[in-house]
């Protein structure tokens, strides 16, 4: 645990008992802040109570007695409205942080050398993180990684300099952490997402430029023109802004040329790194996601050759295009995570010969945005709820079962891949759906998709049993 020394004496006061407000909690009662916490779920204060965390509703609390209002990332801010806490605390003049604020304050106090690795992005930012930590690690590095993914920012092992940090930032996050400071902080792309937490795209993209503008070292992706726009401005105000591309040469910076990841100085081009034959960081979306872990971990101190061992030993994420089992020449993947079309997309524009399983509970728009995908679909086998309305849009450019469940699909699929002799068949998970109809969340989904792969006769497992 790290523990928030930096707030020792003073009396803050929490709003959200989830996961990561308890672990906050936590962490600021170990450095000697006087804590009183809160929960619009009265089971959730029931639960800090037993775990002697001081509780007390902030309705009647006398804010101006507060020093700081911690606040958890998953409860408005700005939008729709600010939650009743915000209000509160801003009519008071107490300031609104977050977790990852409380890890920055803490870091400079005591380890400001330590390396710290902020990643963020629409997309790709966890696979990002877990690659930029792999590679760290596989190097011998002491390597801690948290965040918005994996463990709580405040649980890591206390801060030392010689300690690495990776850490994944939601746009929440970043927006409660003003003087969030990485040693190398990464913008890996913008799209329109969380557009109701945040109002208009301007303002989510400002949020995110927050945490590289902080930065020692801007690592952004230009590949869209929200962050080439960030990377332009950071730049002319006088930031060390290094640009990404995974399908631009680009003058100065690191960009793909297919599987070789090159480096641009004034122009000139080498080679310092390749992704060929490395399942786990297939697809040109990954590639961007390498170029990101690349640069950091050069920022850091690592050498070429301990970052390209990385990325080779590299296992990639969990139910992210995660390869769990081969027979012969068909490989088994677990994309699960996909739950809309936009999330499917790189799986299925990664493999030439799918059998698709898709399908749950539809979001808006369903699959017709892959609809330029479609020929690398072999058959689809869908599922759950989304199935007829899935099928009317496959009309008849793509072969496809209504399965029904996700055993009978995987069967099915599993049987007609081994019949393909047109060279590797991939029977890949990527529902472009939610799992809330037939599964608890698509951890759940991927999970018996991965048993369901390795109870096939003759499949080996990829990766060993999780």
């Amino acid at each position: 645990m790290i523990s928030a020394s930096a707030f020792a004496g003073k009396r803050v006061s929490l709003f959200g008992l989830g996961g990561s407000g308890t672990a906050t909690a936590r962490a600021l009662m170990a450095g000697g802040a006087n804590v009183v916490a809160w929960d619009d779920n009265p089971q959730s204060v029931a639960s800090a109570e037993a775990e002697g965390i001081p509780t007390g509703d902030l309705r009647s609390a006398d804010w101006n007695t507060f020093s700081s209002f911690v606040l958890s990332p998953g409860v408005p801010l700005t939008h729709p409205k600010p939650h009743w806490t915000v209000e509160l605390a801003r009519g008071a003049g107490v300031e609104v942080i977050g977790d990852i604020e409380l890890f920055a304050r803490e870091r400079i106090v005591r380890a400001p050398d330590a390396p710290f690795i902020a990643i963020t992005g629409t997309n790709g930012k966890s696979t990002t993180t877990a690659l930029t930590a792999h590679i760290l690690k596989s190097a011998g590095r002491d390597a801690q990684m948290g965040g918005n993914i994996g463990r709580a920012v405040m649980t890591l092992d206390a801060l030392a300099s010689g300690r690495h940090y990776v850490v994944e930032c939601s746009s929440y996050q970043i927006d409660l952490a003003p003087s969030v400071n990485p040693t190398a902080g990464v913008l890996l792309n913008l799209t329109p997402d969380h557009l109701d937490r945040h109002g208009t795209m301007q303002h989510y993209a400002s949020i995110k430029e927050r945490l590289v503008a902080g930065s020692d070292v801007a690592i952004i992706g230009v590949d869209d023109s929200w962050c080439a726009q960030i990377a332009d401005r950071l730049e002319r105000v006088g930031k060390d802004v290094i640009r990404i591309s995974k399908r631009l040469p680009l003058t100065d910076g690191y960009f793909a040329n297919g599987a070789d990841l090159m480096e641009a100085v004034h122009g000139r081009y080498s080679r310092i790194g390749f992704l060929e034959g490395i399942g786990s960081l297939r697809g040109q979306h990954n590639a961007q996601n390498a170029l990101a872990a690349v640069a950091a971990c050069l920022k850091v101190g690592l050498d070429l050759g301990e970052i390209q061992s990385g990325l080779e030993s590299f296992p990639g994420l969990e139910h992210r295009m995660e390869q769990v089992g081969r027979k012969g020449h068909v490989l088994f993947v677990n994309d699960s995570k996909a739950t809309n079309a936009d999330a499917a997309a790189p799986a299925l524009s990664s493999f030439p010969r799918i059998y698709w399983i898709a399908g749950g509970l539809p979001k808006e728009g369903g699959i017709e945005p892959l609809r330029g995908l479609f020929s690398r679909i072999a058959k689809a086998y869908l599922i759950g709820e989304a199935a007829p309305a899935f099928s009317a849009t496959l009309g008849e450019a793509v072969p496809y079962e209504i399965s029904g469940t996700l055993a009978a699909a995987i069967e099915h699929a599993a049987h007609d891949a081994e019949q393909d002799g047109s060279g590797e068949a991939v029977v890949l998970l990527s529902p472009a759906c939610a799992s809330f109809d037939q599964f608890k969340n698509f951890e759940v989904r991927g999970e018996a998709f991965r048993q369901a792969a390795h109870a096939i006769k003759g499949v080996t497992p990829i990766g060993g049993a999780r």
